[in-house]
């Protein structure tokens, strides 16, 4: 209420008996204990009346109405804001989910068709080879006896 701590009212209360004397300080806290609560009481009673004259103006359901209208939620920013949380909250690999399965899936499989493809390409030279020899075997077989001397 009056921001007043512990040491200065011990002060005023030291100035109090030595202005005031021993005799009629408790008399004196005692008026003015009285004078406090009228005062607290005058001030409750002029809170009352003020509420009472909102309610009666509407003024109150109006500033509820407004609160209302410019909520975060009812505007929409608290699922923005929970959004916007999450992401920053969010480290990838952490979420519980195998990040990647279907990206390592795929790995595989690409690795296991490109060593298919390496061994087929590895294959066709020797199935060439093979091949040119059989049609030179045939070929020769084909020759008279004078031309495979020659090619030998």
């Amino acid at each position: 209420m009056l921001d007043i701590g512990w040491t200065e009212l011990l002060v005023i209360g030291i100035v109090a008996l030595i202005v005031v004397g021993p005799k009629d300080l408790p008399a004196m806290f005692r008026t003015l204990g009285r004078f406090t609560a009228k005062m607290k009481g005058m001030a409750r009673e002029f809170q009352r009346a003020m509420d009472e004259a909102a309610d009666d103006s509407g003024m109150r359901d109006t500033a509820k109405d407004l609160r209302k209208m410019t909520s975060s939620r009812q505007l929409g920013l608290d699922r923005l804001k929970d959004a916007a949380d999450r992401f920053d909250k969010w480290e990838p690999g952490k979420d519980g989910r195998k990040t990647g399965s279907e990206t390592d899936r795929l790995r595989e499989e690409r690795a296991a068709q490109a060593a298919r493809v390496r061994e087929t390409t590895a294959e066709e030279p020797e199935i060439e080879a093979a091949a040119e020899d059989a049609a030179d075997a045939a070929d020769a077989a084909d020759l008279p006896a004078e031309d495979k001397r020659d090619n030998t």
